[in-house]
């Protein structure tokens, strides 16, 4: 029998919805929310779904996030703008970003985009998907709150800040990149942590410096850089694109939306939109790009492997499924989503 409960796309993009409206968010902003949080469940990318949600209320409620931020480009030169967030929504500064790099992009082939003063923005996909909507390949940098030490520390520094990249296919499909530079995300370790399930060892260590299965030790230790000194250095570059870069916090000074209630998170991004056609012909694109994914894909198997995936191909499989099969919650997450209702006077999750 399964242990868990579904609710479909449409209900968990609806409850999110009418929860944030609950608090005094705008229609839009909401609704902009919403589809970001069930586009990562939908994707499988569990960590960064609708069970963030009483995380981002309870900083809301706190005045920590700007319910109805007053968004606007300043523009440096005709391709690079900045972005003030106000403490808004990261999924909402981060959407309103990228619309505006790819606008730019539409004009000049390439356009940039820096954010600061934000918040978490969730799933780094969402706004690569946002670009290969809209035909352009893209880059998402940001920075992120002290997690991980830098290669040959011992003390949480570095954030777990994801680098994502896409890429628009031809007749196959796009290239999809989000990867945290650890191990594994600190938000696996908050699902396990929730969920009653252990973690693999390697992924952390606990306050001491021991390796850990317990993901509630883990997560008052640290996470583990991936590769070494490759995911320390990866981190780095982020918080240097998305932190030094724009003119937010960085270096150890973004705040943890978990456990730090006295100030507001100033969370930096970078994104970049770029025409796929700027230095050859459209078609020409396409069809290198399916060369390149059919030669990939040809490359004969290793043993266990039936067939060589490209990124974002997992995640896409997962969202077909789970567009038909709805979305697994288990019934200690209902029973949050359903606790946050109750406190705003909305109805609860509709699951099955």
């Amino acid at each position: 029998m399964s242990t868990h409960r579904h609710a479909s796309a449409a209900e968990s993009t609806a409850f999110a919805h009418r929860l944030l409206l609950a608090l005094g968010v705008p229609t839009a902003d909401a609704a902009t929310v919403a589809r970001c949080l069930v586009l990562a469940d939908l994707r499988g990318v569990d960590t960064h779904g609708l069970m963030r949600m009483p995380g981002y209320l309870e900083r809301l409620r706190r005045g920590l996030i700007t319910a109805k931020p007053t968004l606007a480009i300043d523009r440096r030169t005709p391709i690079a703008g900045a972005l003030d967030g106000q403490h808004g929504f990261g999924f909402v500064t981060a959407t309103f970003a990228m619309a505006d790099a790819i606008a730019v992009a539409r004009t000049y082939g390439i356009g940039i985009v820096t954010v600061r003063r934000s918040t978490h923005f969730g799933m780094a996909a969402a706004y690569v998907l946002q670009a290969i909507e809209a035909g352009m390949m893209s880059m998402v940098f940001t920075n992120a709150s002290r997690a991980m030490p830098p290669w040959g520390g011992r003390e949480a520094f570095l954030g777990t800040s994801p680098f994502a990249a896409g890429a628009p296919g031809g007749k196959l499909p796009p290239f999809v990149l989000d990867m945290a530079p650890s191990v594994a995300a600190r938000g696996k370790i908050r699902k396990a942590e929730r969920r009653g399930e252990q973690i693999p060892l390697g992924y952390a260590l606990d306050k001491d410096g021991r390796p850990t299965t317990d993901p509630t030790a883990a997560l008052a230790g640290v996470v583990l850089p991936m590769a070494g000194h490759k995911g320390s250095g990866l981190a780095i570059m982020m918080d240097i694109f998305a932190g030094v870069f724009s003119g937010s916090d960085f270096g150890g000074d973004v705040s943890n939306q978990y456990e730090t209630f006295d100030r507001p998170q100033d969370v930096g991004h970078f994104f970049l939109a770029m025409k796929p056609d700027l230095f050859v012909a459209e078609a020409d694109y396409k069809a290198r790009m399916d060369t390149l994914f059919a030669r990939i894909r040809n490359v004969p198997k290793a043993a266990g492997f039936d067939e060589i995936l490209l990124p974002g191909e997992p995640e896409a499989r997962e969202m077909a499924r789970r567009e038909q099969t709805g979305i697994p919650y288990v019934a200690a997450e209902v029973a949050a989503l359903d606790a946050e209702a109750a406190k705003a006077g909305v109805a609860p999750l509709v699951t099955s």
